[in-house]
């Protein structure tokens, strides 16, 4: 039986009674990267949030690297890198003293070499000792993905990770993902992009998954018109 990164069962989030997400139901295999597009609006944000424990489901299962949630989020966060249009970095601080405390919080060995090698590959390395409230929004994105592969997590979690950055660091942010063993959970507009990444590709329409498939069953245009049919 092939081992879970995630599972959901009948999950829905609703907000002053209104359905945000309703049944959903959604299984991640270890090492398998999954790219999920939708319509504003769909619910796909909404779903990245809950798996990075940012906010709670109204009802339904979800289970991350074999631990429930909201039980076990303490522990699930250990495991998760998340990268959301929030950057979650100190504005005060340095980059480097923001990839510190990060690693500090999750007891990163060999921290300062590690992050060392993530702004080599990333490429901020002349950024290092800046404050990041300095910075612009895609270098400011730049630290945004060294903050979460600080701890080398086993599930990547990112909501539209190439917003506000250049094509450099789309590829630098593509060759990362391809070259890590995390599992990936990604919401994206952009097909092509997302088509470079996906093991496997889904739709979410009306809060749910409408329809899911293996990357190399589909071509870019053929899954274009099939997007567009759930986004009416």
């Amino acid at each position: 039986m092939t081992e879970q990164a995630a599972r959901l069962q009948s999950v829905t989030k609703s907000y002053d009674e209104a359905p945000i997400l309703r049944d959903l139901n959604l299984s991640v295999n270890v090492g398998e990267r999954l790219v999920l597009f939708g319509a504003n609006g769909s619910g796909k944000t909404t779903l990245v949030r809950m798996l990075a424990t940012l906010i709670k489901p109204t009802s339904g299962f979800i289970e991350i690297d074999g631990m429930e949630l909201p039980k076990h989020g303490v522990r699930v966060r250990q495991n998760i890198g998340v990268l959301t249009h929030q950057y979650l970095l100190y504005d005060d601080l340095t980059g480097y003293e923001n990839l510190r405390f990060f690693g500090k919080m999750f007891r990163v060995d060999h921290l300062t070499e590690r992050i060392m090698y993530l702004a080599e590959m990333i490429g901020i390395s002349d950024k290092l000792h800046v404050r990041t409230r300095t910075l612009s929004h895609g270098m400011q994105k730049r630290f945004s993905l060294a903050r979460a592969l600080i701890h080398s997590p086993s599930i990547l979690i990112m909501d539209e990770p190439e917003t506000g950055l250049d094509q450099e660091a789309i590829e630098i942010l593509v060759n990362i993902v391809k070259s890590v063993k995390s599992s990936l959970i990604m919401t994206t507009h952009n097909v092509e992009f997302g088509f470079r990444l996906a093991d496997r590709v889904g739709i979410i329409s009306g809060g749910s998954i409408a329809y899911q498939e293996r990357r190399d069953a589909l071509d870019v245009q053929e899954f274009k018109k099939i997007l567009t049919q759930h986004s009416v």
